[in-house]
């Protein structure tokens, strides 16, 4: 393994926040490599977005907020997201020379010497003064479990396998979950599957109308508050109901997004209600959304009672000199860009002696 390397900062994520987060890095004079590092598990540049199945196209995609100091411009809505952002991630990357090492796993933080943390990786150590974290949550697909689900024949996978909806033709599909993944996957689906059937924990919340700033603000008021109590934030998307788009509406009107409560139980041939309903299936499909990818910051303990982490802007109150971005209301693009300002905002401060407010 290599010898410890020395850094002011490390970045853990190249992703939306990571990179809003290097960019003004680099606006306030850290350079890379000698003063800040940026890490990334990926093989290519693209966050989340490069594993997003193919038929995502550009223009389906809601709320993508350009990166901060380099604008989005002219992408094709009819090519992959992952094709259109990841291109666009890399121009970033190299226009502002933010040299993203990667693929390189974040395996351990620790506590180092003379009060810094110790950045375990797949490519030897860093000792950093400062961790903005941004590794965000698509490794960390979350699926609940319910009985018998061990003993199902057909085909179960999760919105992070999802390929596609060709390979689901003819068959019988059963999709879980009432976000935006849960109802695009039905509307792609329904015209391949031999029968959709949806399913929810709660009923879905249609938006019609425009999202507007205020909307917005009370619905990151509501994240925010959550992680402030050290509680597991809720995605920002999971308090703004789903937009009530034309292919929403059709999908309502065809019956495709009848939504069903959610099943009690599985068996080998479909899901069953406590009340005898069963509805036969070959797939069950789980778009029951993704869990922060945090894993490797055990060894501090920074989990509060509640079973979250506890959160002021984007600074960690039990250690300051860890930053969360893309965590809990910054978890969208926009917020993710804001989070990047205000960590790097805060770690000047602490990187000069100022005090840490209260």
């Amino acid at each position: 393994m290599n010898a410890t390397r020395e850094v002011e900062v490390v970045v853990a994520g190249a992703g939306q926040a990571g990179l809003a987060g290097a960019y003004h890095l680099r606006r306030g004079g850290f350079e890379p490599d000698r003063d800040f590092v940026v890490l990334d598990r990926s093989p290519r540049p693209g966050g989340a977005w490069q594993y997003r199945w193919p038929s995502l196209t550009y223009g389906k995609v809601h709320g993508m907020h350009a990166l901060p100091g380099m604008e989005l411009t002219d992408a094709d809505p009819a090519r992959p997201s992952a094709e259109v952002i990841g291109e666009y991630f890399g121009r970033y990357e190299r226009a502002f020379d933010l040299r993203v090492r990667r693929p390189v796993d974040v395996r351990a933080v620790r506590e180092g010497d003379g009060g810094r943390l110790l950045v375990e990786t797949s490519d030897g150590v860093w000792s950093t003064r400062a961790l903005i974290n941004a590794t965000g949550t698509w490794s960390r697909p979350f699926r609940p479990r319910y009985p018998g689900q061990e003993d199902f024949r057909g085909r179960q996978l999760h919105t992070a396998q999802y390929a596609g909806p060709e390979e689901f033709a003819g068959r019988r599909v059963v999709v879980v979950g009432g976000g935006a993944s849960g109802t695009q996957h039905l509307l792609e689906i329904a015209p391949y599957a031999a029968a959709t059937t949806w399913v929810t924990r709660r009923p879905p919340v249609f938006r019609e109308g425009p999202f507007d700033q205020e909307a917005g603000r009370a619905a990151v008021a509501l994240v925010e508050e959550r992680v402030r109590r050290g509680l597991p934030p809720r995605s920002v998307v999971s308090v703004t109901g789903l937009p009530l788009t034309d292919a929403v509406q059709q999908g309502l009107a065809d019956g495709v997004l009848a939504r069903q409560p959610m099943f009690d139980r599985i068996t080998p041939d479909g899901v069953e209600w406590r009340d005898g309903r069963h509805v036969a299936a070959d797939v069950i499909l789980w778009a029951t959304g993704f869990r922060a990818a945090l894993d490797h910051l055990t060894p501090l303990r920074l989990r509060e009672p509640g079973g979250g982490i506890r959160v002021e802007g984007t600074r960690v109150v039990a250690d300051p000199r860890i930053h969360l971005t893309g965590y809990g209301p910054s978890a969208s693009t926009v917020g993710a860009n804001r989070a990047g300002r205000a960590a790097v905002r805060d770690i000047r401060g602490l990187l000069a002696g100022e005090p840490v407010a209260a």
